[in-house]
This record gives structure tokens, sequence and C-alpha cells, in this order.
């Protein structure tokens, strides 16, 4: 039979093997086109899987590539050494904010009339700044030991800034509370005593101010989130509760806690017109309680009140809100009716923090998206913007102080930035002593006058278990 015949015989599914002899003597061979099709393949094919497939291992402890290179790593590894160079150059020499600017100069400008009072004010107080020095200050506490396991989460200085309020995470879990004296902190040894008391929550604190009930800064007024079957609360602390200076005497207890479930900032009034009354931001909703009478007045709102602040003389409440929007509450319209909202402003993101100046014309607001713009109220128009501060999702404070002229910030990057409140021009940036991460966020406290009346203009800053102090030289 030929070899035409026999491929039609075979089919399609064969193909015919030739053995190669000669005419006469060869014989078909026939092999099944299945089989041909895995002869074809590489033989590597045949001992797994194609190269080109994915594999993927779980690296466990141990293993000598359990740290492998990542975006994140290589950003976290250069934000490292740059804060590493930036402490040594401060370490290395003092900082000149720019060319030519020292006291000499600004001296002869000043008797040559270039300059008004003013001016040289603000100019001699950005000069000190640039030459301020880091020192770490000495903490004494009745228990040394808790000292070295507790860590600073916020700080927050008194009207006179004599006194420093204290919220440390503990290490068991929960937090602690504390008062620090800061009337011995003076050059060159600088030593304060923390006092403390056994008032303990494991709950967060959202928000914190001084309260002035009996009289100027007598209370703290907190407000904690709710825990399970625990409601949230705004609770006033007496702040003789911290003070020890009287053993074995019975201290009062807790004034009073008020059950206000979801408060996201709080804020006391100085305002003749509501008097001995807090404000709670909540969760579309504004809570104006009378701590006397226990009488409350409710204004609804279209987002979560993030920040909160009282005018001193205009009866005014202002609150920042997640959406962006800014609002002031008129105090003397009650909750009825649609004329309580005085002013309103916009950013593009969740407002954080909100300080009205003290002529009360300006406003000063930060946000989630790093902007901090000052707004004036007569315009309702952004009229300054202070760039280089660093803000993603966390809820970080501003600080004014008007009559350094300064305003301090603190940055999702643990960065500490100071900027000239009248031209927004960015003096100082300062690194953390702590490795830069989200759980040691520095806590800072500015006060030209640092220990009461007869002290010195400073930067306090709390972060991690330590207090360091930057004062002028």
């Amino acid at each position: 039979m030929g070899e035409e015949a026999t491929s039609r015989t075979l089919g399609s599914d064969s193909v015919i093997l030739k053995t190669g002899l000669t005419p006469g003597q060869h014989s078909p061979l026939t092999i099944p086109a299945t089989v041909m099709t895995s002869l074809r393949q590489p033989r590597l094919a045949q001992l797994g899987p194609p190269l080109c497939q994915k594999r993927y291992f779980r690296l466990l402890p141990g293993h000598n590539n359990c740290n492998p290179l990542t975006k994140e790593s290589i950003r976290q590894k250069e934000m490292e050494s740059k804060r590493l160079r930036l402490l040594q150059e401060e370490d290395r020499r003092k900082k000149i904010a720019r060319m030519g600017f020292n006291a000499s100069s600004m001296l002869r400008k000043s008797q040559l009339g270039f300059l008004n009072v003013t001016n040289y004010c603000h100019l001699a107080h950005e000069l000190r700044l640039s030459c301020m020095e880091r020192k770490k200050v000495q903490i004494r506490s009745m228990d040394p030991s808790a000292l070295a396991s507790d860590r600073f989460n916020l700080i927050l200085a008194d009207t006179n800034s004599d006194r420093l309020f204290t919220v440390n995470d503990v290490k068991v879990g929960g937090s602690k509370y504390g008062i620090i004296n800061l009337q011995s902190l003076k050059t060159p040894t600088l030593k304060v005593f923390m006092h403390e008391n056994l008032y303990f929550t494991n709950r967060k604190v959202n928000s914190v101010c001084w309260a002035s009930l009996n009289h100027l800064d007598s209370h703290i007024l907190l407000c904690l989130m709710g825990l399970a079957e625990t409601p949230g609360c705004a609770t006033l602390l007496p702040a003789s509760l911290f003070v020890n200076s009287h053993p074995g005497i019975d201290r009062p207890g807790m004034l009073c806690s008020f059950r206000i479930p979801g408060a996201w900032s709080c804020a006391w009034s100085l305002n003749i017109q509501a008097n001995n009354c807090f404000s709670t931001g909540l969760s579309r909703r504004v809570l104006l309680t009378n701590v006397v009478t226990g009488h409350r007045q409710s204004f609804g709102t279209n987002s979560d009140v993030l920040a909160q602040q009282f005018a001193l003389m205009a009866p005014l409440l202002f609150n920042g809100c997640r959406s962006g929007e800014i609002f002031a509450i008129d105090l003397r319209c009650g909750n009825q009716g649609k004329g309580w909202k005085a002013t309103r402003l916009f950013h593009d993101s969740a407002v954080t923090s909100v300080r009205i100046l003290q002529d009360e014309q300006y406003l000063m607001a930060s946000d989630m998206a790093g902007k901090i713009k000052l707004w004036d109220l007569r315009t309702t128009k952004c009229v300054r913007q202070y760039e280089g501060h660093v803000n993603e999702y966390a809820y970080l404070p501003l600080h004014v102080h008007e009559e350094e002229g300064i305003l301090v910030a603190v940055g999702q990057d643990c960065y500490t930035r100071i900027w000239s409140l009248h031209d927004a021009r960015l003096l100082r940036t300062i690194p953390s002593p702590y490795p830069a991460s989200k759980a040691d966020i520095p806590s800072v406290a500015f006060s030209s006058r640092l220990g009461g009346s007869r002290g010195a203009p400073g930067l306090l800053m709390a972060v991690g278990q330590d207090l360091y102090c930057y004062s002028y030289s």
C-alpha cells in the first residue's frame, strides 16, 4: 500500500514517520498527533509549570530576605537620614534666619530710623527664634518608674504658662493625667515636677481645654470617646486634684461628668454671653452646656464638628467641620430658626483647628490637606496662606502667638514648623528628637513667658517619654 493510501487510511489524527530506508525497504510508522504535540514541547515544560508563571513565597521570620526593599521603606530611610542630618546641623551651629540678619545691623537701622518700633520688635523676636537651642528637661515625680514607661500623648499649657496639663499613655493600657509645674523651669538646669493622681481611663481622649469655673484655669475639660456599652462623656476635673502640697488631706472629687456621645472637640467660654458654659462638637451637632444650671442648647450641622473656639468680645462660637466648612454661631439667637449662623468660610478638606486672633477680625484655620489659611472675617476672604505644613488625616492643632508674631504647627511628618505671622515666611523647621512615626508625633507648647510672668520665651516639645525645651539663647 502506498503512502497516500496509508495517510487516507489513518486519518487526520495520526502522522507518518519515515525510517529513512531505501525504497522498497521502508515501512511507515504511525504516531498519534497528541503524542507528537507533547514531544514538540520543551523539556523543561515536563518538569514543572511554565517559567513565565509567577510564584509567590511567604517570608517567615528569620528568613534571610525578611526585609525586602519597598517604596515605603526607602522613603522612611530617606526621611530618617534627613532628620539625623538636621539634628547634627543644629548641634554644630546656630541657626541664622537670613544673610545679614543680626542684632547689630538691626540696632543700627533702628537708630537711623529705617525701622519703627513694631518692626524692630518683630525682627528681634525672629532673630531670637532662629537661635533657639534644644535642651532636655529633667522630670521628677513621686513615681519615677512610671516616667520611664509612660509616653506623652499631648501637652497643653494654661493661660499664664506656669502649668502644663499632660495626657500620658500607660504601658499596661489606658491613659493617665498629670500637671507639670513650670515655675522651676529655669536655665541652666531645667527641672520640673509632675503632679499625678489616680484617675485613669481606658478611653481615647479626643479633646482637652482649660476651663475657668471658679477662677482662671481652675479646671480641665476633657472629651472622652465611648467604649463598648460605656457612652462618651465630657468631664470637668479640678486642677487641685493634681496638687500634692498637702498630703493626707482629702481632695475634692471630680466636679461633674456629662454624658455626651461621640464628642470630637470642646471649648470653654470666657464670653459674658455664655458664662460658665462649654461647647462640644458632635456628629452633625453642636451642644452648648451650662455647667451651673445644666441647661443645654443643640445646633444642627451638616457635618462632624472637629474644632471649636469662643470669641472673647463678640458673642460668637466658631466651628470647623469635617466637610471643610467653618461657621460661627451667634449665641444671642438661640437654636430656633436659621439666624444663628453668622459667618461661613470654606476649606477644601476637613478643618482640624481654628484660632481667633486678638482683634477678632481675623481667624486662622488648618485642614487635613496641610493648608493653613488666615481669613478676614469682615470680607470672608483668605488674605494669607502659610506653606510647608504636612497633614493627610491627623488631628493637628495650631499655636498662634501674636506677642511674638509667630505661628507654630507640628506636621504629620513629625517636623515642627514656625512661620512669621505677618508675612507667612517659614522661619524655622525643627526635626523631632525621635525617629518619625505615627505614634511619635510631637506635642508642643510655645509661650512668651514659660514658667510664669518672669519666665523666658521658648518652646516645649513632648515626644515619647521625654520633654525638651527650646529656649532663647
